[in-house]
């Protein structure tokens, strides 16, 4: 699938575009609007705290958030969490706890995620693009 609508980013796509992955970085510059969700900022703030050079990574972290947009939680988000979490819990497909909460963001907001993550085809509804650094582009998907 050609990179296309809108896209939310998962940590580790922004972490290939902070490390300058250039396939990654040809894919989404063809996407028309780009938001990166609350969680995924604080996932990487977490990271940049508990590394070798916080006050750096942190830096580049600030720097990367300029221009960009930041889409927070909302009772939209919410609700959805609650579905995706309860949906996920039935069919015994647990995935991490932040990760629900990027996938409610994308799904009650039909974006598409951006991810290297394997695990969200497990969630109901959800449009993913994987982009694998292997890959020329991101392939994109649905969950079941």
């Amino acid at each position: 699938m050609s990179v296309s609508g809108k896209f939310l980013l998962d940590t580790n796509i922004v972490i290939a575009l902070l490390e300058g992955d250039g396939a990654v970085l040809s894919n989404l510059d063809q996407a028309p609007e780009v938001f990166v969700p609350a969680i995924v900022f604080g996932e990487l703030f977490f990271g940049a705290a508990k590394s070798s050079r916080p006050l750096e990574n942190s830096a580049k972290l600030e720097q990367f958030a300029v221009g960009r947009t930041m889409l927070p939680c909302d009772l939209r988000v919410a609700r959805e969490y609650g579905r995706l979490k309860q949906d996920l819990r039935a069919k015994g497909k647990p995935i991490p706890e932040n990760d629900i909460w990027i996938a409610a963001r994308a799904t009650s907001h039909e974006l598409v995620l951006a991810t290297r993550d394997r695990h969200f085809r497990d969630v109901d509804g959800l449009v993913i693009a994987v982009c694998d650094s292997r890959a020329i582009a991101c392939a994109g998907s649905r969950g079941l």
